[in-house]
């Protein structure tokens, strides 16, 4: 056993990182010295280079990867200026489209889309998604991942995958938090399924609505016999299915060794709302559910009879074919107690054993009715104190309805350094100037309580989201206007998603604060800054040199070798380049070699339209970059989860459109 005053270990975990970035930056140099050489113009070699540099940055986060993308942007602008050093007659770039990025159609629709989430959110929409989620599928991994990410990955076949995605995912982080499950175990599953249904239908994603188009002017340059018929709209949808179906499987299997454990999901899993009691009050108490049956001893009681008697406090009520109970105005000492009903119970746990076993209780394990109003982003811990002068002094919790009145459910109250607790006949003590009440509350209730002058309230670091439910009419207005200008419309995607944006901003669904907080400004960079990149391996033709290159290799191998080599190709222009790029370079490519090796040109057209979805390995995709923030995911995250899920991809696409076509 190592002593804990060696420091060997330290040193060592310290420098082997730096080590082995400084190896695989070795042979990244190596690489490009190769590229280089092989290379036919000196323009080509130059962006070479720069894309070893561009994927050795993202493997080994030498710099985050929003750092590093726009570096790479900056690198290519100073192109222009460094040309003659350089041995070229221009930039890589041109400077003039050198931030175009940043007005690219892409880029707008993330941002759009992201309000368009926020202000869904707002309304309650997606908590309500969430809690139906919850309520099928329960708490558990295996069951909410097929859930969330079926619902996804169906929604993306009609719509941009990236508007799938960020629609989804407050309803992920609701689940992630009333499910104690981890953000980073729910969101690759959701993400990467949003990409596959890009493939359930023609519509699904950009490579695939050019297609056709791409394919009709290919046949301009064909012999009659060898036109291409175009696609039908669902006639990528069995290879959809199957996809959408193999991902969802692999993350069943095989999630709980790939999905990574990351910074957030301590944050996420491990928040307990009891914890602040045991912490500062010595207070061990649990919120619960249970459930009054039919032989129960409570029925036909009050509240007031068991409350002080078996040291529990209710908070909240549920009666078959009613609203839950929970709050200012709904519950009183004196609520009659009935069989079928579910009580939400505060209460150290043994209290809370003896309160079920002496009245026939049924108690939950984990919070089920009560799941959406006592989740910890909605109800939790709060103090309260009285101040001198307050109306209250020399009045009772009792006396004042307080529960009832105020919706604060008092479980402590501190006084001269001593704690005392439900039991002790707290809520018959007379308030006093200073006392300290510990109470379970829902936080919308706070603001209001900071306002009255008989409390102060000390607790600030609680949830002030506003929900806006009677504006719900607007947001589900604007979205669906913008899914509609979407679906049947020619209208850029970018203005079909900006007027649903702009209209739950102008409706008051957002203020325009809320609407800039809503975008991942990082994710915004990461995209924005690639562009021009993708733009340099285009114009300059390195494109084409390497797609060329690796189909001469594989010309002569049977039919199947060849489009999984097309499809390898494609897979690597996306993860460098837009898919829209990577189709249009491709497409032609793929039409001749298919037509030199006796193949279905128009096969071979699709498997380039298809394969530009397989974007899992560094989160240059707009979905792996929009989920990377809210998961604290590190580009090794996706290039474990996502590598197997690229090879999986290839497999299955490959064998299914060999089986149909």
């Amino acid at each position: 056993m190592t002593p804990l005053n060696d420091p060997q270990p330290t040193i060592s975990s310290s420098k082997s990182p730096v080590t082995g970035q400084l190896a695989a930056g070795a042979l990244f140099l190596l690489g490009a010295l190769l590229l280089a050489a092989l290379s036919p113009t000196i323009e080509i070699a130059w962006v070479g280079a720069i894309l070893m540099l561009t994927i050795y940055l993202f493997a080994f986060e030498v710099v985050a990867v929003d750092v590093a993308a726009a570096s790479i942007m900056v690198l290519l602008g100073l192109s222009s200026l460094l040309a003659p050093f350089m041995g070229l007659e221009q930039g890589l770039v041109d400077n003039r489209h050198l931030f175009d990025g940043f007005s690219s159609n892409a880029v707008i629709s993330i941002i759009a889309v992201m309000i368009i989430g926020a202000g869904l959110d707002r309304t309650g929409i997606m908590n309500s998604v969430a809690s139906f989620i919850l309520k099928v599928g329960g708490t558990t991994e295996g069951r909410i991942i097929p859930i969330i990410s079926a619902t996804v990955g169906f929604i993306s076949s009609f719509m941009q995958n990236v508007g799938a995605a960020a629609l989804f995912l407050p309803v992920v982080s609701r689940i992630s938090a009333r499910a104690g499950l981890p953000m980073s175990r729910l969101l690759m599953p959701m993400g990467f399924t949003a990409i596959l249904g890009g493939t359930m239908t023609m519509v699904g994603s950009s490579p695939l609505i050019l297609l056709n188009d791409l394919i009709l002017t290919s046949n301009r340059a064909l012999p009659a016999d060898q036109q291409m018929a175009t696609w039908g709209l669902f006639s990528v949808t069995p290879i959809g299915i199957a996809l959408i179906a193999a991902g969802i499987i692999y993350f069943v299997l095989a999630g709980r060794f790939v999905l990574p454990k990351t910074k957030s999901e301590s944050s996420t899993s491990g928040t307990d709302p009891m914890q602040y009691f045991q912490d500062v009050y010595g207070l061990r108490y649990k919120l619960s559910e249970v459930v009054i049956t039919d032989e129960s001893g409570l029925i036909g009681k009050q509240l007031d009879d068991i409350e002080t008697a078996y040291r529990v406090r209710v908070i909240a009520t549920k009666l078959s074919g009613e609203a839950n109970r929970i709050g200012p105005g709904a519950l009183a000492r004196d609520v009659d107690l009935e069989a079928g009903m579910v009580l939400g119970v505060v209460a150290d746990p043994d209290s809370l054993t003896h309160f079920i076993e002496v009245f026939k209780l049924k108690g939950r394990p984990r919070l089920r009715t009560f799941a959406n109003d006592l989740a910890t982003s909605k109800a939790g811990i709060a103090e309260v104190v009285i101040p001198p002068g307050s109306s209250l002094i020399g009045k009772s919790a009792r006396d004042v309805w307080m529960r009832k009145t105020y919706g604060l459910a008092m479980i402590g109250l501190h006084r001269n350094g001593e704690t005392m607790r439900e039991g002790e006949d707290i809520r018959n003590m007379p308030f006093i100037a200073g006392d300290t009440l510990v109470v379970h509350t829902p936080w919308d209730v706070l603001p209001r309580i900071e306002k009255d002058k008989n409390f102060v309230v000390v607790t600030t670091e609680y949830p002030h989201e506003e929900l806006r439910p009677h504006k719900v009419g607007w947001a589900v207005l604007f979205f669906a206007i913008a899914l509609a200008m979407v679906l049947f419309s020619d209208i850029r995607l970018s203005v079909a998603l900006l007027t649903g944006a702009m209209g739950m901003v102008l409706s008051g669904v957002l203020n325009i604060e809320e609407a800039y907080e809503a975008v991942s400004w990082k994710t915004v960079f990461l995209l924005a800054s690639l562009i021009p990149l993708g733009l340099a391996v285009e114009t300059t033709g390195t494109a084409k040199w390497i797609a060329e290159q690796v189909l001469w290799v594989v010309g002569d191998m049977p039919i199947w070798v060849i489009q999984l080599a097309v499809a390898l190709l494609a897979t690597f222009f996306t993860l460098v380049m837009s898919n829209v790029g990577a189709t249009v370079l491709l497409v032609p490519l793929a039409v001749n070699i298919a037509i030199g090796a006796g193949a279905n040109p128009a096969v071979f057209a699709l498997t380039v339209a298809i394969a530009t979805s397989n974007s899992f390995l560094i989160p240059t995709h707009q979905v792996n970059a929009l989920i990377m923030g809210p998961a604290g995911y590190r580009v090794s995250d996706f290039m474990r989860a996502g590598g197997i899920m690229t090879l999986i991809f290839l497999v299955v696409m490959t064998l299914v459109m060999n089986l149909l076509f």
